[in-house]
Formats: structure tokens, sequence, C-alpha cells
């Protein structure tokens, strides 16, 4: 999530480091930093908490001498937000920035506490820096000793090095994390995304897993951790910025579709106890005590995050058995709702500025009731305004109709609904950790559903025609029916509806006929069987009917018109997971109906007015 830019050149480090993080603001904004060499061997660090801004008003007006520097915006993962969990950090004759997570940080840090050194963040990161610094002390040059410090680090990196003693130079590494470096004409660049760099060169190298770049001015030497030289590919980057920013996708939608795994990994970051036994929420700030004594929760939200409120309800009232209730918050208001002392609201918004949930939430607050939020946006209003906050980590989402934001969103309710079972005495350590282990293989569960895309691609061209679609699911799958439901209407301008699959007999299978595709969750479960006679009931009625089943099952091979397959997954992780082919099969649609999918007509991304 975090944005690195670092600069080694003739000009002044400093503007080009604070442009490159303005444009990477999107990837972490809790706090921002740069360390620069200045001329006479010493390396000058600036951080401050918070956004951008912060760190501009902190250097105003100061005059930096440097010609080479790295910069970073963080999202914070290890440690809160604050100046001393703010990179770069310096340790010794080094300074260090790093995007990722370092999995073996707690054995490193207690190797090197028990060796004597002090730490002085919370963060994985300064372990690298004390890594490196450790083998510099013991003789090591700067480039040496970083090759042995990744050598002795688990994990996912995107690094980031100056070295006093090693002045025009800045080092680079890259593994899990995505890191490029840019040729310029005496100067050379590295960047988290192209963007921070394209306003000054537009050939790049996409550094590899297991890579380190040693840039000066005039060149740039690529190698493995090892040594080994590389011959690197340079790439002529043709994009305009804004397609930069699509990294080669067709449209933002698509890319955040596949981008998934990775936001919902980056949800999860930092947030499972060692023994994976519970959650940290610390920005959540409501008492253990107090959320033992809830009477009630009401969720509160608009469109595709109501959707994820109620599967939140399903979530939060199994693992933690608390009565939920779901409210659509542009009604919630007025309906005079009975709130108050000892219950919970929590508002569910990406932006953190729906005008609807922030009335809610006033609403809320005004009865007494505690107002928690689950947003995308820090510092946004609902954060703001919010008693506590679970953050997701999805990362800017530009395309309208919501994909990853609605993801990580379940991935946070997951995270609160596991916190409040073992809080209130209902999950046991063994039930919790069963969970988590469920949660943790989800992102590697979503990249197989994603290898599905050219296949539900040729899908689409079977249904793209149709005008009508029915979705239905039971359980915590008709929130997903709902979702998909949405997706398909919201860009392809398909008429599309979702129920309950019990309650098809109730009215909508009147619209059933050889024009009215329907589409059924159909995972494993004490529901299947009535599920599949659901399938049934609209065959029987010459319905073309689109299965979604788990990988293993055969039950409705050659029953049905179109068959999507998901791998199998945990009761709460699988709503997530068939939330992808839908996303897909949307997509494919309303390409192919000739729709504008980013900025579909009449839709705005955020909400701001009533």
């Amino acid at each position: 999530m975090c944005g690195i830019v670092g600069y080694v050149g003739p000009q002044q480090a400093v503007p080009i480091l604070i442009e490159g993080l303005r444009r990477l603001e999107y990837r972490g904004y809790d706090s921002a930093g740069i360390a620069v060499l200045e001329p006479g061997g010493n390396i000058t660090v600036e951080r401050n908490q918070g956004k951008l801004a912060g760190l501009e008003t902190l250097i105003a007006g100061r005059e930096f001498a440097a010609t080479t520097g790295i910069g970073h915006t963080r999202w914070a993962t290890h440690g809160r937000p604050s100046v001393p969990n703010a990179h770069p950090h310096k340790v010794g004759r080094i300074a260090l920035v790093h995007n990722g997570i370092i999995e073996n940080f707690i054995p490193l840090r207690e190797q090197l506490v028990a060796s004597g050194r002090t730490m002085s963040s919370e963060t994985d990161t300064e372990v690298i820096a004390h890594l490196i610094d450790q083998h510099m002390q013991s003789g090591l040059p700067a480039e040496a000793a970083l090759r042995q410090a990744l050598g002795e680090v688990q994990g996912a990196y995107a690094l980031g090095l100056v070295c006093a003693d090693a002045p025009g130079v800045v080092y680079a590494a890259r593994k899990a994390c995505p890191l490029v470096v840019g040729l310029g004409k005496g100067e050379n660049f590295i960047a988290s995304d192209i963007p921070a760099i394209l306003a000054h060169t537009r050939r790049v190298i996409y550094l590899n897993d297991g890579e380190v770049a040693v840039l000066t001015a005039d060149k740039a030497v690529i190698s493995r951790v090892d040594g080994t030289r590389v011959t690197p590919v340079v790439n002529e980057v043709e994009w305009n910025p804004v397609m930069a920013e699509r990294a080669g996708y067709k449209h933002f939608m698509l890319k955040e579709i596949h981008e998934q795994p990775n936001a919902i990994s980056d949800t999860m970051m930092g947030r499972v106890t060692p023994d994976r036994d519970g959650v940290l929420l610390p920005e959540l700030k409501i008492s253990d005590d107090d959320l033992r004594s809830l009477g009630r929760m009401t969720i509160v939200a608009c469109g595709t995050s109501w959707h994820a409120g109620l599967l939140g309800k399903y979530m939060i009232e199994s693992m933690a058995r608390l009565p939920v209730e779901v409210d659509i918050a542009s009604e919630y208001r007025y309906r005079d709702p009975l709130t108050g002392p000892g219950q919970m609201v929590l508002a569910i918004t990406q932006s953190g500025e729906t005008a609807d949930t922030l009335a809610a939430m006033t609403e809320a607050k005004d009865k007494g009731a505690r107002v928690l939020a689950v947003c995308n946006a820090v510092g946004s209003s609902a954060a703001r305004a919010a008693d506590g906050v679970v953050y997701t980590h999805a990362g800017p989402e530009i395309g309208v109709a919501s994909t990853k934001a609605f993801t990580t969103q379940l991935v946070a309710l997951y995270l609160l609904a596991v916190h409040l079972g073992r809080v209130r005495g209902v999950l046991t350590a063994d039930a919790a950790r069963e969970l988590l282990d469920d949660l943790a293989r989800l992102p590697r569960l979503v990249e197989e559903a994603l290898e599905q895309a050219a296949d539900i691609e040729v899908m689409a061209h079977q249904f793209f025609r149709h005008r009508d679609f029915l979705f239905l699911g039971r359980g915590p799958m008709f929130p997903i029916a709902l979702e998909g439901a949405l997706k398909l209407k919201e860009i392809s301008y398909i008429h599309a509806e979702a129920y309950a699959a019990g309650e098809m007999k109730h009215g909508p299978i009147a619209l059933i006929d050889e024009e009215m595709p329907v589409l059924i969750l159909c995972p494993p479960g004490p529901q299947y069987d009535k599920v599949v006679s659901n399938t049934m009931e609209v065959k029987a009625r010459d319905g073309k009917v689109i299965a979604v089943v788990a990988a293993g099952d055969r039950e409705l091979d050659g029953r049905v018109d179109a068959l999507l397959r998901v791998p199998e997954a945990g009761v709460f992780t699988a709503p997530i997971l068939y939330t992808v082919p839908l996303q897909l099969l949307a997509y494919h649609i309303a390409v192919l109906r000739g729709c504008d999918v980013d900025q579909p007509r009449n839709l705005a991304k955020s909400v701001t007015v009533e």
C-alpha cells in the first residue's frame, strides 16, 4: 500500500520527491517522509504524521542542496500512525523506506534487541534497517550489507535505501511488491508506480522478484540478491498519466478486480495475532468491556456498502452472537430509530463522505449510541465522526462500480466479527484460529478465481443481449446475489433483480421464461439441496441458468446452461470469493454492450449530497 519514490541526479531532490509522493498519496496517507544525502555527507530525515501536506508545511521555506534522496507515504500495517513509525527509518549511516510486510520480523527483532540494539518504532521496516547497519558495523559496505540482510528477511518488500558512505547512490530491491526504475538523462528514479516519475521519464525497468538495483546519476545496475548481474529490459511507456494508472488494463474496473488479492492481503496485514487466535484492531478505540456490554448493533450503509452490511450481519451474529439489524442509511434517521446508550451503530462507507451515512451517524450519536465506521479513507468525515474505525486497505478505486472496496469491506467485517466473538467469549481460540486460517487462504483462492477471466469473457457472449436478469442466493449468499445484480445493472444497464432463493416461488417465478437468465449461487452446505431444487424449478419453466458452484461439484453438470466454478472455501470466505466471477461477468457483458464501464451514466463514485 505504501508509496516509494527515489531520485539521484543533478537537480535538487526534495521538490522531485515531494512531487512524486503527491502522485502516490493514494497509496497511503497516515504519514510521509523524505531522507536526503546532504553535500557534507550527512543524511537529513524529515517525517510527519498525517497527509503529505503536513510534510510540505514542515519543510516549507527551507533550502535543501541535496541531489539524492528517497521519499515515502505510508498506510500503517505494523505500528500505528505516528512520527516514530513513519518512514524513512534512519539507523546509523543509512536511511530506508519499505513497502510490504516482513513475516519473520518478530524473531529478527528479538535477535537484534538481544544483541543490544534499541528499536525506536513498532514497524517491521526498522528491523531491516538495523540488520543492514549491523552488517555494516561488521565491516561490509552498504550494498553488501543490503544483500546480506535481504537473505535473512522473509516476506514481501519494495525497498529504497541511501547511505552516507555512498554519496550519489540510491539502492532498491523488490520481492512481491511493485517497484520500477526510471531512466532519465543524467538522472535516475525509483517509484512504486509509474505516475510518480512519468513527468520526468518514460523509460522504465520493471524490477523482478529478487532483484537489486544500484542507481547513480548516469547508470542503473540490476542484479540478483546473490550479486549475479541481470540485463534488464527497458520499456518505453506510451501511456498518458491516466493510462499509466490503469497499468495497461483496458479499464480501471478490470484493474481493480484483479487487484483484489493484494487489497484483501493489505486489509488483513498486521491484524492477526502471532498465535493466529485473535484480531488486532488498534483503530477501534472501543474497550473490550464496552464491546462485551453491547446489547445490539445496527449497521447503516448505502448501495454496495449496504450489501456488505447484510453479509456482516450473518458474520457477527454467527461469530459473536450479537443481534444485528441492517438499515439503509438514507432511511435510518427518518424513522426515529430506537437506539441509544449501550448500543452500537456501525457505518460502512468506502469514501467516508457519503452524505446519507454521515447523517445516520449523527442521528445515532445524538441518541447516545456508540458509532463505529468501516471506511477506506483515512481522515475522512466518517473516520473523524466515529468513536472508532476499522480501515479497509483497498487503495484508490477509480471505477465507479465498486469491486475491491466491497471485498475489503467484507474482510474488515470478518475481522471485526472474529474480534467481537473472542472478546464476548463466544469463539474459542481454536475456533478463531480456524476462521482466521480460512481468511488467510482467501487471497490465493481469489487469484485462482481470477484465472477463469477468459472463460467468463466467452460466457458473456451468450448472455449480453438479454434485457433482464435474476440473481438468487440463500443465507450468506443472498447479499452476494444482491451485489451481483447491482454490478450488472450499474455498468451494463441491464435490468437485474436479486432475491433470497426461497422467495422465488413467492412472486419472481412469474417472470421466468426462455428470455430470463437466472444466476444461482450454489455453494456446498446445508442448503445446497434446496438451491438445486430452485435451479430445477427455473429449468422446468425454460429459464436459462448460470450456476456458480464449488470446483469439485458435478451435480449440475449438463443440467444448466452455463457453469462458473470457484475454489472451495469456508462458510464466510466463500461469499467473498463468489463475488469475483459476478464482477467479471458484469464487466464483460458491459464491454460487449459498448457501455462506459468506469463511468456509468448518472452515477458518481461518492454520493456527497442527500
